[in-house]
Parts: C-alpha cells; structure tokens; sequence
C-alpha cells in the first residue's frame, strides 16, 4: 500500500492557498511524516501536534472526554487545530483545522472496535469521515496506512473547497477497504451566525424559529431581558422548569444564551452547534462569543440571568479567575454592577440537594439574588447523565 505522491500532494496543496494544523492522537500520525518530509511543505503546514497519552488529548481540549475514538473528539481536536491555525496567522477562510483519531491493533488485543476517525474544520464547514477495520486481519503499520490515507484525503477535499483547481493526491481510500468496511461520513455546513460570531464581526446575535435566520447584532442587544446561559448538552426537563418559574416570577420571557466558545476549551463546531440549536426551535436563542459571566452581563446589561447553583458558586471562586482574590472581587463587582438580578436555583450536589442561599457568598452579589427554595424547584436531571455516548 503506498500513499499520494507526496511532491505532487504538497504542490498541489501549495496552489490551493490553505493553511494547516494537523492533531493526530498516534493514529494516523504517518501522514505528518508523509507531508513534512516533503521541500515545500511548511508552506501548507503550520504546525503539527501528535497527544498522544489521553492526558495530553484532555489537556488540549481542556478535560477529559467521554471516549477518546469518536466523531466529538475528533472535531473538537480539529476545531483546536482550526483555532490554533488562525492564531498563528492563517486568515480565516483560509484556515484549515485536520485531526485524526483512532483505535489500531496494538501489543494488547483490543475488545472494542478497530476505528478511524477523522475531522476537517474550516470556516464553511466540519466534516467527519469514519470507518470500522475488521479486526485481526492486518498488520498495525496497514491500519496506520489506512488512518494516513483517510487523513490526507479527507484533508485534500477541504483544500479543493477553497481552490478553482483540482488537487492532486486525494486518491480513493475505498480501494484500500473491504466490503464490509464502508466508509461513513457526516458534514455540517456554517450557518452564518456561526461563521460572524467565531471569528468576532459580531459579539452576539439572536435566532429565532427558523435556525438560519439570524438576525439582531450584538450592539441591538438591549436592555432588561430574562436570559437563561448555558452549554445545553442537551437541553432537558430540569432547565424547561426553571425557565418556567423565572418566567414566572419576572413575567418575562426567556431567552436562552449559549456561548460558542467555552473557557479553555474548543468552540462548538458545525456539527455540534447543529445539534443544540435545534433543541431551541420554538424559543429564541442568542448565539454569543461570551464564555465567561462578566462577558455575558457586559454584553446584555441590566437584564436578570437565571442559573443553577453550581454556576452562581463559580462566579466568586477565585480557581476560575485565574486563583486570584483581586480578579474574583472585580469579576464579582462588574456582575453586580451589570446584572439586574440573578434567579438561583439549587441542584443536587453529593448526593445532598444544596440551597444556594445557605452558601456564604459575596454580599454583593446576594443582593442582587432571588433563590428558588427547595419547595418551589427540585430536579436531579443533569446534562452529563442524559448525554448519549458518542
């Protein structure tokens, strides 16, 4: 088995104009060697990053994830890669995020599949293309060959996306594959609020019913709204609730908030953000780049904010401010000073149900707080408990 012409692959890649970061977990990882042995190639290749141990896999993508072989790791590790091309100067349209996951044979017989996946971010789109290898029946370094192959062909169509000419080196993996071994693949195109809110030409913008429709830009934000922030992974009956009594207690209606890019972690990709937005069709949602809740309160200011305890414990703990007093008193007197109101609900917490009112927290943000007793809201639903297993 061989892979492209790596001189024709890079020159090819050189007059398409795109500029890359390749991840690859281990497997896969020929395709870097492939591509950097090649004169030329540090004209496409900005940087290339093997995380190889899952703790280097969770210190990229900022904590430990749910399977590390997956379609969601994959993007989140190429939306990383996407992200790092754009600091590192790539513009971007055309920038170019390729990672590489993969379960191969190893020393030890695996019980579980063997799997590739791969994922390509760019600014129109993410895609994934994954596949099952039979088992038992190859050698590691012919898995590996596989995975580099996949990588470099899935790399080259995003790079045509870009390009009036065809590029050479995207040669079939098909051919390489039995018929029991189908490649799948999956490409979510970027709606346009996306694509101005990544990139920063909006700070926020809102979408109502139909999920490409996006209008309202950050500066039309206004003043005293009920917004409900959150990851939203998924939405569920716990979060219906409390919109329904914040609703309830300020005669407001809700709008919900999800921030597309997280505190040290990779921003929600095509796909993923797909996936949230439709759980909002019948209820507005303002799609903001506003991680932290200083940013949210600046970005819609006097307006009152409902959250569970876990987030309103967070807004004075000095760890999520970089472990400094000052920052966390500053944090807490800019939300203070911005914020209308916060409506608190408690959670379950070790097994114990846990009144926010109870906890000592600054008094300045108390008093700008309502909280939901026990009576009035109790739902031990978490997000982490529902999410399907990718």
């Amino acid at each position: 088995m061989h892979l492209p012409d790596p001189v024709e692959l890079v020159d090819s890649l050189m007059a398409a104009g795109s500029l890359a970061v390749i991840v690859s977990t281990g497997g896969g990882s020929l395709a870097i060697a492939h591509l950097l042995t090649t004169p030329g190639a540090s004209g496409i290749v900005l940087e290339a990053i093997v995380p190889y141990a899952r703790s280097a896999v969770d210190h990229l993508l900022g904590g430990p994830q749910q399977t590390y072989c997956s379609s969601r790791t994959a993007r989140r590790l190429a939306m990383t890669a996407w992200q790092r091309a754009c600091t590192l100067n790539a513009p971007p349209e055309r920038a170019v995020g390729v990672a590489v996951t993969a379960s191969l044979a190893s020393r030890i017989p695996k019980r579980g599949e063997h799997r590739i996946v791969v994922a390509v971010q760019t600014f129109k789109a993410t895609s994934v293309a994954s596949v099952v290898l039979e088992k038992n029946t190859r050698s590691r370094l012919e898995e590996e060959e596989i995975a580099a192959a996949l990588l470099l062909e899935q790399f080259v169509e995003a790079c045509c996306e870009t390009s009036s000419q065809p590029i050479a080196g995207g040669r079939s993996v098909a051919h390489r594959l039995r018929a029991n071994e189908p490649v799948e693949h999956q490409r979510e195109e970027a709606i346009p609020a996306w694509q101005d809110v990544l990139v920063g030409t909006r700070r926020a913008v809102k979408i109502e019913g139909d999920t490409e429709k996006a209008v309202g830009p950050a500066g039309n934000t206004t003043t005293r709204r009920l917004l409900f922030p959150g990851s939203f992974d998924p939405l569920h009956e716990g979060h219906r609730l409390m919109a329904r009594l914040a609703e309830k207690i300020t005669a407001q209606m809700v709008e919900y908030e999800l921030s597309i890019q997280n505190v040290d972690k990779p921003s929600l990709d095509c796909v993923e953000l797909r996936s949230r937005l439709t759980q909002f069709i019948d209820r507005p949602l303002w799609l903001t780049h506003a991680p932290t809740f200083v940013e949210k309160v600046a970005l819609f200011p006097d307006s009152t904010f409902v959250m569970g305890a876990d987030t309103f414990v967070r807004l004075a703990d000095q760890k999520y401010y970089g472990g400094s007093a000052d920052a966390a008193a500053r944090a807490v007197q800019q939300i203070a000073a911005n914020a209308r109101r916060l409506i608190v609900f408690g959670r379950v917490s070790d097994g114990a149900f846990k009144e926010p009112s109870q906890w000592p927290m600054p008094q300045a943000l108390r008093d700008i707080c309502s909280f939901v007793s026990q009576e009035d809201f109790r739902s031990d639903i978490s997000s982490t408990q529902l999410r399907p297993p990718d």
